[in-house]
C-alpha cells in the first residue's frame, strides 16, 4: 500500500467512525435523556442547552456520560449529590488473557468469564462483544465509607460517602443499561440508608415505568438485645429494560435436595432420598414390624431380623422400630418403584411433582411452587449467615476472607424467578466472592440449563488477602467447585465431600492499558488488543483489524488521525 492510498484509506476509517461509531448514537440517547429531564422539570432548559452542547464535542463514551451526569438532580425530590467524576488518562483499556488461573474441565463444556480490574473499564470492553445480550445483572456494590478499599483511594479520596457512591454508580449502571438485553434485568442489593437514593438514581437511568421490584432481603436471623431496633435485613432493588416482565413461580421445597430421577421423571419429576422407610419413634404395631424382600435381599426395621422376632415376642418400647407403611402400602411401592435400597437400608422416593395419597395406594400430583412475594427473601436461606457457612465450606476460615457475603441461594432464585431463558448470559461487575458464578453453575445443574456468567472484580489487597480479592478468594472459589480442586492440586476443603465439581471451563482475563499514542513496533493498540477475546474470528487483514478497533475502543480515532511514524510504518508493511 502506497503512502498516498493508505492516508486516503486511513480519511475512510476516520470519516466511518464519525458515521457508524456507536460514540455517536450515545451521544443522541444521553441528549434525548437530558431533553425528557428538561420536559419533566428535572433540570433548567439553560443548563440543559449547555449539558447537550458540551456532550456533542467530546471524543470519548466516557467523558459524554460524565457530562450527562451533572445534569442529574432532583429538584421535586429534593435528591442532589455532588458530582465526582471518574479520572481519565489517555490510554485504552483492553482484555489480556491470563493463562494461569484460566482452566478447561472439558473440551465442549460452558465457557464462563472472569474479568480482573475496574469494573468500569471491564462494562467497557464488554460492551464490544456483549452489548443488548445480558440476561441478567446482579450486583452488590460497596456503600459504606472507605469500603471500596483502593479504588476508592484512588478515584474518590478514599471516602465512599453517598455523593461518591452514587457518583461511581451512575455510568456504571448506564454502561450496564446498554448491556441488557430487551427482556434483560438488573438486581443491585443495597442497605436501608442508601435504598431511596440508590432507587431515584436507577428511576433516572431507566424510568420509573421500568421499575420491578424493591423487596426486603434478610441479613440475620438474630440480632443483639439493644435500646435500638436491630437490623435484620437489606433490600433488593430490581429493574428491567421492558416493562412487560413475567415472574416465574417461586418453589415451595428446596429443588437441590431433588437430585435423582427416573424413568417417570417427565411427569413426577426429580426426587429426593431423606426418608428411611423404618423408623425407631413411631408407635410400635406388629402389623407394621414385618419382613421386606427387594430383588432378592431380606430387610427388617432396625436392620436385625433377631431384634424384630424379639419385638414380635412382646420385647418392645411404646415407640419402636416399625415400617411407615403397611405390607400392602409396601407391595403397591415395589410395583410403582418406590423405593431406593442405599447402604443397606430401604429409602422412599420423595419426587418433586407428586407424592403417595394419605391413606390410600396411589400418587396425586401436586403443585410444587408458589407466587413469589414481597416477603419471599425473608427466609433464613437467604441470609448473610448461610453465605458465610457456604463460604466456609471452600475455604478454611472463609467467612472471614470476605465480610457479609451473600449466598449462592440468593442469586439463583433471582435468576429464576424473572429469566426462564436456560440459555441466560448473567453479568455481576461487583462479583467480590464469586457468589453470582456459584449460583449460575448450581442453577444449571438443577435444571440442565447452558447459562453462562461474566464475573468483573477489583483485585483489592487486602490483610486477609495478600495476593488480591480476585486472586485470593474470586478465581479460587470457582477453580474449587468447578473442578474439585485448587490451583495446586489440593483437595483440603469440606465443600467437594458433599458435592460434586460442576465441571465447565472459566477464562480469566486482567485489564492491560496501551497508551494512544504509542507505536513501538509490537506494542501498538492494533497489535497489543486480540480481537478472539471479543468473540470476535481472528483478521485475515490490517485493515479489517484498523477498522475493528477504531470502531469499538475508545481514544483510538485521535491516535490514528495524529499519529504519523504508525502511518509509515504501516505503509511500508
Amino acid at each position: 500500500m502506497n503512502r498516498i492510498s493508505f492516508r486516503l484509506y486511513m480519511d475512510k476509517v476516520v470519516e466511518m467512525m464519525l458515521e457508524t461509531n456507536d460514540l455517536e448514537q450515545s451521544k443522541l440517547d444521553l441528549v434525548a435523556d437530558i431533553t425528557r429531564r428538561v420536559e419533566d422539570k428535572i433540570i433548567e432548559k439553560s443548563n440543559a442547552d449547555l449539558l447537550i452542547k458540551l456532550i456533542n464535542q467530546v471524543d470519548t463514551l466516557t467523558e459524554a456520560i460524565a457530562i450527562a451526569e451533572l445534569g442529574t438532580t432532583y429538584k421535586r425530590t429534593g435528591l442532589h449529590f455532588d458530582k465526582r467524576l471518574e479520572k481519565f488518562g489517555n490510554t485504552i483499556k483492553y482484555l489480556s488473557k491470563n493463562n494461569e488461573l484460566s482452566f478447561k474441565t472439558s473440551e465442549d463444556g460452558i465457557t464462563h468469564k472472569l474479568i480482573i480490574g475496574d469494573n468500569y473499564d471491564a462494562l467497557l470492553n464488554l460492551l464490544v462483544s456483549y452489548r443488548g445480550m445480558i440476561d441478567v445483572i446482579y450486583i452488590d456494590p460497596p456503600y459504606g465509607k472507605d469500603s471500596m478499599g483502593e479504588f476508592a483511594q484512588t478515584n474518590y479520596d478514599n471516602a465512599l460517602t453517598r455523593d461518591n457512591l452514587l457518583s461511581m454508580m451512575y455510568p456504571r449502571l448506564i454502561l450496564a443499561q446498554k448491556l441488557l438485553s430487551k427482556d434483560g434485568v438488573i438486581f443491585v442489593s443495597i442497605d436501608d440508608k442508601n435504598q431511596a437514593y440508590i432507587k431515584c438514581l436507577m428511576d433516572e437511568i431507566f424510568g420509573e415505568n421500568c421499575f420491578l421490584l424493591n423487596v426486603p432481603r434478610i441479613t440475620k436471623k438474630g440480632g443483639k438485645s439493644t435500646q435500638t431496633i436491630a437490623k435484620n435485613n437489606d433490600y433488593i432493588i430490581g429493574y428491567t429494560v421492558s416493562n412487560d416482565i413475567k415472574f416465574s413461580q417461586e418453589d415451595k421445597t428446596d429443588l437441590s435436595k431433588y437430585k435423582y430421577e427416573d424413568e417417570f421423571v417427565a411427569t413426577r419429576g426429580k426426587y429426593a432420598l431423606t426418608q428411611t422407610l423404618d423408623y425407631n419413634s413411631l408407635q410400635y404395631s406388629t402389623t407394621m414390624d414385618y419382613e421386606i424382600e427387594i430383588d432378592g435381599r431380606k430387610f427388617y426395621p432396625g436392620g436385625s431380623k433377631a431384634t424384630m422376632e424379639q419385638r414380635h415376642n412382646g420385647h418392645h418400647g411404646v415407640t419402636d422400630w416399625v415400617w411407615r407403611w403397611s405390607k400392602s402400602a409396601v407391595q403397591w411401592g415395589l410395583e410403582n418403584k418406590m423405593f431406593v435400597v442405599k447402604n443397606d437400608r430401604i429409602y422412599t422416593k420423595s419426587y418433586l411433582n407428586c407424592r403417595k395419597k394419605n391413606g390410600k395406594n396411589e400418587l396425586e400430583m401436586i403443585d410444587a411452587t408458589k407466587s413469589y412475594t414481597t416477603m419471599s427473601y425473608m427466609d433464613n436461606k437467604y441470609s448473610n449467615d448461610n453465605g458465610k457457612k457456604e463460604l466456609d465450606t471452600i475455604f478454611k476460615d472463609g467467612s472471614t476472607l470476605f465480610k457479609n457475603p451473600k449466598p449462592s441461594s440468593l442469586i439463583f432464585e433471582l435468576i429464576k424467578m424473572v429469566c426462564p431463558n436456560k440459555d441466560a448470559i448473567i453479568l455481576d461487575f461487583f462479583a467480590g466472592s464469586g457468589t453470582t458464578g456459584h449460583s449460575v453453575l448450581e442453577l444449571n445443574k438443577v435444571d440442565n440449563g447452558n447459562r453462562k456468567f461474566i464475573l468483573c472484580t477489583n483485585n483489592e489487597i487486602t490483610d486477609t488477602n495478600p495476593n488480591g480479592i480476585a486472586i485470593d478468594v474470586t478465581s479460587k472459589r470457582l477453580k474449587r467447585i468447578m473442578t474439585g480442586s485448587c490451583y495446586d492440586g489440593t483437595k483440603d476443603f469440606e465443600w467437594i465431600k458433599k458435592n460434586t465439581p460442576y465441571g465447565d471451563n472459566l477464562d480469566v482475563y486482567e485489564i492491560k492499558s496501551v497508551a494512544n499514542f504509542e507505536n513501538a513496533e509490537g506494542k501498538t493498540p492494533f497489535d497489543v488488543i486480540d480481537e478472539t477475546l471479543y468473540n470476535q474470528t481472528k483478521f485475515n487483514t490490517i485493515k479489517e483489524k484498523v477498522e475493528w478497533v477504531c470502531s469499538n475502543f475508545e481514544g483510538t480515532q485521535k491516535y490514528i488521525e495524529n499519529d504519523i511514524e504508525y502511518r509509515k510504518r504501516m505503509e511500508d508493511k
